[in-house]
C-alpha cells in the first residue's frame, strides 16, 4: 500500500497527524549515515543557548567549550520520548570515557528549557548538559532540523577545538551515536598534537 493511500485512510479515521508523523519518521530513518548533515572538515556554526545541567540553568557557549577541548554536539527530537531517553542514558553512562578524552558533551533539542531542567536530571542523570533551541535555529544551522516538523533530527557531531567538524552521523535509532563519537574522538586524539606550553 502506498504512503498516500495510508494517509487517506488514516484521515477518514481521524488519525492524519499521527500517521503523517510516522511516515515522516520512516522517511528520515531511511537516510544513511553518509548523508549526515554538515560535511566533514567544515566549520561548525558557533552558538549560545540556554542550557540545563542537573536542573540548573546556564548559558552554553560553543566557542567557550571549544577552548577546553573537542565538543560532542548531538541533536535529538524530543525529551522524554523513548529513543531520546535511551540516547540520554547511553551518553550519561559513557561520560567517564568522554571526559577521559577531554570532550564536552552537549545535547540540543527544540524543547523548552523548563522541560530540559527535568530531563537533565532524570534522563541525563546530571552528567552532561542539554540546551534549548525552541525556534530550531541551531538545528537548522547544522542541517539537523526535520523538514516540515518542529523537531531536530537525531544527528551527532564531533567538533575539534579549532571548530572543524571531525565526525557527523545521522540515524533515528539511538544506537551508534555514542560508539561513533567515542571512536572519532579516539582517532582525533591519536593524531592531535599536544598543546605547546
Amino acid at each position: 500500500m502506498l504512503r498516500s493511500d495510508i494517509l487517506r485512510r488514516a484521515t477518514r479515521l481521524g488519525m492524519a497527524l499521527p500517521v503523517a508523523m510516522a511516515l515522516s519518521y520512516m522517511a528520515v530513518t531511511s537516510l544513511s549515515p553518509a548523508r549526515a548533515a554538515l560535511p566533514l572538515g567544515s566549520t561548525a556554526p558557533l552558538f549560545d543557548a540556554p542550557a540545563s545541567l542537573g536542573g540548573k540553568q546556564f548559558r552554553f557557549s560553543l566557542a567557550e567549550a571549544l577552548k577546553k577541548g573537542p565538543v560532542v554536539l548531538y541533536f535529538y527530537p524530543a525529551a522524554f520520548t523513548r529513543g531520546c531517553t535511551i540516547e540520554a542514558h547511553d551518553f550519561a553512562d559513557a561520560m567517564d570515557q568522554f571526559q577521559a578524552l577531554g570532550a564536552t558533551v552537549i545535547g540540543v533539542s527544540m524543547d523548552d528549557i523548563a522541560k530540559l531542567d527535568r530531563f537533565s536530571v532524570s534522563e541525563c542523570r546530571s552528567r552532561f548538559p542539554v540546551a534549548s533551541d525552541p525556534a530550531g535555529k541551531i538545528a537548522s544551522s547544522y542541517d539537523s532540523k526535520m523538514p516540515l516538523l518542529h523537531y531536530a533530527n537525531r544527528t551527532s557531531y564531533v567538533i575539534a577545538p579549532n571548530g572543524h567538524i571531525l565526525y557527523a552521523y545521522s540515524a533515528m535509532a539511538p544506537e551508534g551515536h555514542i560508539s561513533g563519537t567515542l571512536a572519532a574522538l579516539r582517532a582525533w586524539k591519536s593524531v592531535a598534537k599536544p598543546a605547546q606550553p
